[in-house]
Formats: C-alpha cells, structure tokens, sequence
C-alpha cells in the first residue's frame, strides 16, 4: 500500500467516519424542536468549512500552483451554500410539526434566527455554550480548525491539506449520505430529494454531486504533495479535523437523540 492509500484508508478508519449520529436520527424520529437545535449547530460548523481565507493563496505562495486550483474550485463551488442549508432545515422541521414553524424557508435569516432558539433552549445549559452565536464547546473546537486557514506558513498549509482531504472525504462518505438517509431515505419528513427545497442535497449527492469532485479534488492535491516531511503534517491536520467533528457529533448524539428532550417531546416513553 502507497502512502497516499494509507492516508485514505486510516481516514476511514477513524470513528467519525462511520459515526452513527444520522443513524440515531433516523431511529429516534426527534421532535421538531430538537431537529431545529441539531441543524443549528451542523449549520453553524458547515459555513465555517466554506471559506477559503488564504489557503488558496498560500499554496500558491509555496509554489503549489496546481493544489491552489484544485482547492480553489473547492471553495468556488461552496460558496453559496448557506442559504440551500437553511432552506433544507426550515422545510424539515415544518414537515417534521406539520404546520410552518418556519414561514419562509427562503428567508435565510429568519430561518436560522429559530434554529438558534432552539439550539439555546435544548443546549444552553451545556457548560461554555455561548449564548451570542449558540455554539456548543465542541462546536467551536470543529470550527477552529478551519480558522487555520488564515494561517499561510507552510506547515498550517499542509496541515490545512490534510483537512481538507479528511473533511471531503467525511462529507462525501458519511455527512452527505447520512443526512439522505435520516431526512429522505427514512421517509419520516416526506421530503424528496428532487423537491426544491432539498436542492442542498441534491447538489451534494451521488456520483454527479458536488462532494464527489471535491474529494477527488482534494485526493489530487494531497497526492501530489505526500511524501516523508509533509505527511506527518498533512495526518495531523486529518486528525485534528476529524477528532473535533466526532466530539461535536458525540455531543449531539448524547444531548438530543438519546436523551430525554427526544422522547419526551416526540411523546414516546
């Protein structure tokens, strides 16, 4: 096996990879309320992988012409994301309490102004949730690891690659098709994946979506630049990423689709 294959293969070895959160959702059906909170904080960590800051550029600055392309596409592609996010989380939760909690799913603001409400109402007790943004401690250690790319020294620039592998490789593999899975698959929303409303997924899904090339992309540039000094920089930045997104899920799991508040509002137990 070639450095580059082992790279990929310890990636799928990590617990986040196959971490079972979406599948907790879809078994434990939560209630409206809970969906709002849980979408709150996986749309608050997304928009904080869409920016490039100066990665791009420092790639370039290093001489990695080609990985600053392939990364640049990356974030060209992600650009405008978060309005298709926060429409997909308003329609669920008005299909999940069969009336509009959320008036307008194309009122992004809006929108995410009552998935914040939630979010503070279910995790606002949570030891360091901070009340201004209504983010989790372990959402903002996910979220962290992306304010790296400001960074443009050469070793936060390989250690930003290897981020960036792990986390198309994570979207691609496990965040994509597990939000299909527990939203559309499980038949709970009466959502369809080609309703316009569920365009986020559409995009992002199957050989065609967006995260297919993104991984490629990100396989590429990793690639080309994995050898002795580099990769124990680029594993660093895999691990970091994809330690912190495993906490953050773990805490969702445990918080709001194992406890109590699930079963309790949903009006089983």
């Amino acid at each position: 096996m070639d450095p580059m294959e082992r790279l990929v293969a310890d990636i799928r070895q990590h617990r986040c990879y196959n971490h079972p959160v979406f599948e907790n959702w879809a078994a434990n059906r939560p209630a409206p309320e809970v969906i709002g909170a849980l979408f709150h904080q996986i749309q608050k960590f997304c928009a904080s992988t869409r920016p490039g800051w100066d990665f791009p550029d420092a790639l370039a600055k290093h001489g990695l012409l080609g990985e600053s392309e392939l990364l640049q596409e990356i974030v060209e592609s992600e650009a405008d994301h978060g309005p298709e996010l926060a429409r997909m989380a308003g329609f669920i939760v008005n299909q999940a309490a069969g009336e509009p909690v959320c008036p307008d799913v194309y009122d992004q603001a809006d929108v995410e102004a009552r998935l914040k409400a939630q979010s503070d109402r279910f995790l606002g007790g949570l030891p360091g949730y901070t009340p201004e943004d209504g983010l989790t401690v372990q959402a903002r250690r996910a979220i962290a690891v992306f304010d790296r790319r400001k960074a443009t020294d050469l070793d936060a620039t390989y250690r930003n690659l290897g981020t960036a592998l792990a986390l198309e490789m994570i979207s691609n593999n496990h965040l994509i098709p597990g939000e299909k899975d527990c939203l559309v698959d499980s038949g709970a929303y009466g959502a369809s994946i080609d309703q316009p409303e569920m365009h986020y997924l559409l995009e992002h899904w199957g050989e065609v979506g967006a995260e297919q090339q993104h991984e490629k992309n990100a396989v590429a540039a990793v690639g080309a630049v994995l050898d002795e000094r580099t990769e124990p920089l680029i594993r660093q930045g895999a691990t970091e990423f994809l330690d912190a997104l495993a906490n953050l899920w773990d805490l969702l799991d445990s918080a709001l689709l194992q406890s109590g508040h699930t079963r309790q509002l949903a009006g089983v137990g």
